[in-house]
């Protein structure tokens, strides 16, 4: 799995992963089976790792989810996260900006959301909006793209030396998975809510789109923040590869539960 994770000043390429790959489990050999059983013992992990978090108070998790429509970014979201306490996770979905948030920099809305100490911040898209759709509809210079990957750059690594580890995970999905899904959309009445004609009309800037995230990916993989691309055409090797993730940073944070008062003896204590 450390192959999806994308070296700072690598010259990589999004063609260099395959979206379809599932690793170590072969999907025409109950690959899909185990992957699924593995993925529900990760999720269980989840339970214990974030309280931990939250009982501590001292830490922070910030995951990023970015991808091209239907990628998968709410699956995740749904399945990964279903062994988490809603107490302890936020998560943030960025739309159109509004006129108040045009008024200020790209990031101020983007760090009004950054999860506090003790919790589990997830981003439903985010600050990299602001580098892939300008770009593709030539809203924005190159000149203004660079300077805001400088930004996000330092804006991450301030978040980071604060004590909030960083997840960035982009979903990476075929052409062909992505006409399936919205077709499924289409055909489905009970998906007819998540239908966008305007996905449909984004299709013909697909190439474009991948230029543009393969740039933001090269530009703003850094040591402290590193982007990990996700084969997203199975949705439980998704699942699986993010789900990893996510318990092993929890993991790498070593946070034992805080320790009750100093003044009390728990090993004599009864209960009246």
């Amino acid at each position: 799995m450390q192959r999806y994770v994308i070296q700072p000043g690598s010259k990589f390429k999004l063609d260099d992963i395959d979206p379809a790959e599932t690793g170590d489990f072969d999907h025409r050999n109950g690959g899909e089976e185990e992957s699924r059983l593995k993925t529900g013992k990760i999720i269980a992990k989840l339970d214990d790792l974030q309280e931990r978090l939250y009982a501590g108070a001292d830490r922070s998790l910030l995951i990023v989810l970015q991808g091209m429509d239907t990628s998968g970014k709410d699956g995740v979201i749904k399945h990964v996260m279903s062994g988490v306490n809603p107490q302890g996770c936020r998560v943030s979905s960025f739309k159109t900006p509004t006129f108040e948030e045009t008024s200020h920099d790209f990031l101020w809305r983007v760090h009004h959301e950054a999860p506090p100490k003790g919790y589990i911040g997830i981003f439903n898209r985010s600050h990299y909006e602001d580098v892939i759709f300008p770009r593709v509809h030539d809203q924005v210079s190159g000149e203004d793209v660079e300077k805001r990957f400088r930004q996000i750059n330092e804006f991450e690594r301030l978040l980071v030396q604060n004590k909030t580890s960083i997840l960035k995970f982009f979903l990476h999905i075929s052409k062909d998975e992505q006409r399936q899904r919205l077709q499924e959309r289409a055909d489905d009445p009970k998906k007819h809510w998540k239908f966008k004609i305007t996905d449909v009309r984004e299709r013909k800037f697909w190439e474009t789109y991948q230029k543009a995230f393969r740039d933001m990916i090269r530009e703003t993989s850094t040591k402290h923040a590193p982007w990990t691309v996700v084969p997203a055409n199975h949705k439980w090797y998704r699942d699986y590869v993010v789900g990893k993730s996510v318990v092993r940073a929890l993991e790498d944070m070593k946070i034992p539960y805080p320790s009750g008062p100093q003044d009390i003896d728990f090993k004599k204590l009864r209960i009246r």
